[in-house]
């Protein structure tokens, strides 16, 4: 989206960190996150990182994020605690997306009482599913106690593989439970996204080619699209460069 000219913040919110080493922001100890943020140390000039790609943004997170959770406890209204900083710069961005840890606790209720919709990203695997009755009852509690505008945005199926029956069931139950919220656009197994993270890069500018990439592509046209957001086409074909100085 930020290569369609959306001017995009990402709010690394999972301990792991994967979406920041993904845009290929390093984690040394001199790097402000998130956590920083949270914990009063630091501003939002201190903390939001231009990336590689232009028009994306980042606030990063390393590990020191996994015991927020332990500190919250003891603050006030502590499940709008994120809510309460965005609200500060919501308006400097056309979207920010919330990168959520896989667990349901404290930070993905504040991830999701500070949100206005929710993107889901499932594998197409049984124990998905499994996990997925566990996320429906957590938004719907958010939406009755929290955040009553809240809804979910879409549905994407990630990992497919469509010679296998297995990922066709699971397709076949997500279509059925989600009817209209799941996207057309599928992401594929593929190489490529799985070895772009390891050298600090978007898949749409380690190879832009890649079966992986142009799904991302299609995927970042279909929600601009539903949400009515005009933007700058990209030609799949087109190839995209980097600095190798960044």
């Amino acid at each position: 989206m930020a290569m369609m000219s959306k001017k995009i913040l990402i709010v690394d919110l999972d301990p792991q960190g994967n979406a920041t080493s993904g845009v290929g922001i390093r984690k040394t100890k001199e790097l402000k996150t998130i956590y920083d943020l949270i914990d009063g140390e630091c501003s939002f000039d201190e903390v939001i990182k231009p990336t590689i790609v232009e028009n994306l943004y980042i606030i990063p997170s390393t590990v020191d994020l996994a015991g927020v959770e332990v500190e919250l406890v003891q603050v006030p209204q502590r499940e709008k605690v994120l809510k309460n900083l965005l609200s500060e710069i919501k308006d400097s961005y056309d979207f920010i997306l919330i990168d959520c840890p896989p667990s349901l606790g404290l930070i993905t209720v504040n991830a999701l009482t500070a949100s206005d919709s929710v993107i889901i990203p499932i594998q197409c695997e049984f124990f998905a599913l499994e996990g997925l009755t566990q996320l429906m009852n957590t938004i719907k509690l958010i939406k009755f106690h929290l955040n009553p505008d809240i809804d979910i945005e879409g549905v994407v199926m990630t990992m497919k593989e469509k010679r296998y029956n297995l990922t066709n069931q699971v397709s076949s139950e997500i279509i059925k439970f989600f009817s209209k919220k799941v996207y057309v656009t599928t992401i594929p197994r593929n190489v490529r996204l799985a070895e772009a993270p390891s050298h600090g890069l978007p898949v749409a500018l380690y190879d832009a080619s890649s079966k992986g990439a142009e799904a991302y592509l299609s995927l970042a046209e279909e929600i601009l699209k539903r949400s009515g957001t005009p933007y700058k086409k990209i030609s799949k074909t087109r190839k995209l460069r980097f600095s190798e100085d960044r």
